[in-house]
C-alpha cells in the first residue's frame, strides 16, 4: 500500500511544483515509509510514497513505460489480486518487475479506461499519458482505497487524503454549510464523494475518468446489478464457499509477513481459520491480533446489541488455531490520548474511540508485520446487522443505523441553524440512495426493501467502515486487506434471496452453514458482537472534563456548535445514539473532543 498525490496543469509549468510536491510527499509519509519518488513533467507532478508489499526491490514509483513512442507514468496504491492472470494475458516477456503496479500501467496500456473492469482488487491510481496529454484516474469497486481531489481554475490537485490536498499551496480550508451540515449531521459518515471541506471531493468507489483541459468527467464504471438467480440453498452455500475461500487465498500473497485481526466473531475468525490452514501447509504459525480494554470485564454488560464479551471467544480461536496471539490491552488515559492522533489519521473527525483504539491496535501489529487481513463488510453483504433482520427497524423510512437527526440538530449553531433543513438534508441523500438500488420487477417488496438495505449500508456505513480500516492501518504503516470485499462475492450475494441470508433465522446463516467446517461449533453459532468499546465508567469521566476544559477556553468549536447544546451533553441528560450502536453518549462527547482538535490541527476557517 502507498500514498499517492499529483498535480496536473495545461497552464503552468509543473516543473516548478517541487515544493508543494514535497509538502504533500511529507503528508503521506505515514502510508509508505518505506520508499518515495516525485516526477515533474511541464504539465504533470506525480508523488508517491511506498509501503513496499510485493516486489521489494522492482516496485518503485513513480513508475513509466513506454510503447509506441507513448509514455505512460503510474502512481498507485492497493493490491491487484489477480495479477498472475493477467500478467499471462498480457504476455510476460513484456514486464521487468514483478510488482503489480507494473500489471496496472500496462493494462491501462492495453486496455485503455475498460482495464478497470478487468481488476480483482483495491486500488487507487492515476496515469499520466504524457502524448495524449490527459490523466486517468480510478478507485476500486468497493471504494477499500481512497482519492480525494481538488479542482483550482483549470489545475487538478488529487491525493490519497485530505491533509495531503491540504498541504498544497492553492488549498485553503474553508467550511462552509454543507460541510456543517455533514459534520453534525451525517458524521461520521459521509455522503458519498464528499470531502466535507469546500471544493475537496472524493472520486467514488467504483468510478473512473479522465482529466483534459476540457476539465474533469468521471463515469461509473460498476454498481450493484439485479439479476435472476435460480440456484438451491445447497448451491448457493457451495458457490460462497468458494467464491470466500478462494478471495482469502488470494489476499494471503504477499513478500512480507501476513497476520489477521482476530474478534472471536464468526468473520475474524474464519479468515484467520482459512489463513492458518494456508500458512500451515509451509509450516508457518498464523500470528492473530486482538484488542481489549482494561477493567472491560469488570464493568461489561450485556445489552441487545452486545450480548457477550469478545475475550473468551478469542481465547477459543486461539487455541483452535494455534495461532501466535497477541494482545493490546487499552487503557482510559492512552484511549482518550488517540482521540487526537485519530483525527490526525483520518483527516476528519470521525468514530471517536472507536477510531482511536483502532489506531493503537494497528500500531501494535505493526511492529510484528506488514499485512493484515480483516473481517469488515460481511455484514453488510449477508445482513448480519441488527437493521436487516428486526422487521420495524428495517421498514424505518431513513437510515437505520442514525435516527438522530431531531437531536443533532441541536447541536448546530444557533447563527446558521434557520439556514440548513436538518431533516431534508439526511431524508434526501436516504432516499436518492435507496432510489438508486438496482432491482427487478419481479421482486417481491421484502426483496426490494433488501436490496435498498444493501445498497444504502454499501454506499454510507461500509465506506466509514472502510475509512476508518484504511486511515488507521496505514497510519502506521499497515496494510489491512478485507477478503469479503472482492466484487464477486458483493455482486453474487446482491441476488441471493433473504431467505438463504437468513439460513435458520440467524443472522448470516448463510454465511455460517457454508463455512461450519471451518470453526468449532460455539464460534460458528455465537451471535452477532460489534466492534469492542471500554465499559469503564472513567472513560466517560474523562471525555466529560475534557470536553469541558476545551469549552472553558477560547475555541473555534463554539462556533460552528450550539455551546447550549454541548453543556446539556456535559451534564449526561440525554443517552441519544449518535451512530448506531457504535456511538453512544461517551463516543458523542469524544466526537466532539475530536472535531475541536480538527478545527485547530488544520486551521479550518469556518465561512458560514
Amino acid at each position: 500500500m502507498c500514498g499517492i498525490a499529483g498535480v496536473i496543469s495545461f497552464r503552468e509549468d509543473m516543473r516548478e511544483e517541487m515544493k508543494n510536491c514535497q509538502e504533500m510527499q511529507r503528508a503521506l509519509l505515514r502510508r509508505g515509509p518505506d520508499q518515495r519518488g516525485i516526477v515533474l513533467t511541464r504539465e504533470a507532478a506525480l508523488v508517491h510514497t511506498r509501503l513496499a508489499v510485493i516486489d521489494i526491490s522492482g516496485g518503485r514509483q513513480p513508475m513509466t513505460c513506454a510503447e509506441d513512442g507513448r509514455q505512460y507514468t503510474i502512481v498507485y496504491n492497493g493490491e491487484l489480486y489477480n495479477a498472475t492472470e493477467l500478467r499471462r494475458e498480457l504476455g510476460e516477456d513484456i514486464f521487468t518487475t514483478r510488482s503489480d503496479t507494473e500489471v496496472v500501467l500496462r493494462s491501462y496500456m492495453r486496455w485503455g479506461e475498460k482495464c478497470v473492469e478487468r481488476f480483482n482488487g483495491i486500488f487507487a491510481f492515476t496515469v499520466w499519458d504524457e502524448s495524449a496529454r490527459r490523466v486517468f484516474l480510478a478507485r476500486d469497486r468497493i471504494g477499500v482505497k481512497p482519492l480525494f481531489y481538488a479542482l483550482r481554475g483549470d489545475k487538478l490537485i488529487f491525493a490519497s487524503e485530505i491533509p495531503a490536498l491540504l498541504a498544497h499551496s492553492d488549498i485553503t480550508p474553508e467550511l462552509g454549510l454543507t460541510g456543517a451540515a455533514e459534520l453534525l449531521l451525517i458524521a461520521p459518515g459521509r455522503t458519498p464523494g464528499c470531502g466535507v471541506l469546500r471544493g475537496i471531493s472524493e472520486v467514488r468507489a467504483g468510478e473512473c475518468g479522465f482529466f483534459t483541459e476540457d476539465g474533469l468527467k468521471l463515469r461509473e464504471y460498476w454498481r450493484l446489478r439485479a439479476y435472476e438467480l435460480h440456484e438451491s440453498f445447497e448451491e448457493t452455500a457451495e458457490n460462497v464457499r468458494e467464491l470466500l475461500l478462494d478471495s482469502i487465498r488470494r489476499q494471503l500473497v504477499s513478500d512480507v509477513p501476513v497476520c489477521t485481526f482476530l474478534s472471536g466473531g464468526l468473520d475474524s475468525s474464519l479468515i484467520s481459520s482459512v489463513a492458518a490452514a494456508e500458512l500451515k501447509k509451509s509450516g508457518k504459525r498464523l500470528p492473530t491480533f486482538s484488542v481489549d480494554y482494561l477493567n472491560n470485564a469488570q464493568y461489561f454488560k450485556k445489552s441487545h446489541f452486545q450480548p457477550n464479551s469478545d475475550p473468551e471467544y478469542i481465547q477459543k480461536m486461539a487455541e483452535y488455531l494455534d495461532s501466535d496471539h497477541h494482545w493490546t490491552v487499552v487503557e482510559v488515559p492512552e484511549l482518550v490520548a488517540a482521540l487526537d492522533e485519530a483525527v490526525e489519521a483520518r483527516g476528519l473527525p470521525g468514530m471517536a474511540d472507536v477510531d482511536a483504539s483502532m489506531l493503537l491496535l494497528c500500531r501494535e501489529i505493526k511492529k510484528h508485520g506488514t499485512v493484515a487481513l480483516s473481517g469488515e463488510c460481511s455484514d453488510e453483504i449477508f445482513g448480519g446487522y441488527p437493521w436487516y433482520r428486526d422487521e420495524d427497524i428495517r421498514m424505518t423510512d431513513g437510515f437505520p443505523w442514525a435516527q438522530s437527526t431531531a437531536y443533532r440538530k441541536t447541536f448546530l449553531h444557533e447563527r446558521y441553524a434557520g439556514d440548513i433543513d436538518a431533516e431534508g438534508y439526511v431524508y434526501s441523500a436516504y432516499r436518492r440512495t435507496a432510489d438508486s438500488a438496482d432491482r427487478l420487477s419481479t421482486d417481491s417488496s421484502l426483496e426490494e426493501r433488501m436490496r435498498e438495505m444493501t445498497q444504502l449500508n454499501f454506499d454510507w456505513f461500509m465506506q466509514n467502515l472502510l475509512d476508518r480500516k484504511d486511515r488507521m492501518s496505514m497510519y502506521s504503516g499497515l496494510e489491512v486487506r478485507v477478503p469479503f470485499c472482492d466484487y464477486r462475492i458483493a455482486e453474487y450475494l446482491y441476488n441471493v434471496p433473504w431467505e438463504y441470508k437468513d439460513h435458520d433465522g440467524q443472522e448470516k446463516g448463510l454465511l455460517r452453514e457454508a463455512m461450519k467446517d471451518w470453526l468449532p461449533e460455539e464460534v460458528l453459532r455465537r451471535k452477532k458482537s460489534p466492534y469492542p468499546k471500554t465499559h469503564d465508567p472513567a472513560y466517560l469521566t474523562a471525555v466529560t472534563e475534557r470536553l469541558r476544559d476545551i469549552l472553558s477556553r477560547d475555541t473555534p468549536l463554539t462556533d460552528l456548535v450550539s455551546v447550549k447544546a454541548l453543556e446539556r451533553l456535559l451534564t449526561h441528560a440525554d443517552s441519544v445514539q449518535w451512530y448506531g450502536q457504535l456511538m453512544n453518549l461517551p463516543q458523542t462527547i469524544a466526537y466532539f473532543i475530536q472535531l475541536d482538535c480538527w478545527l485547530k490541527r488544520f486551521g479550518v476557517k469556518i465561512c458560514i
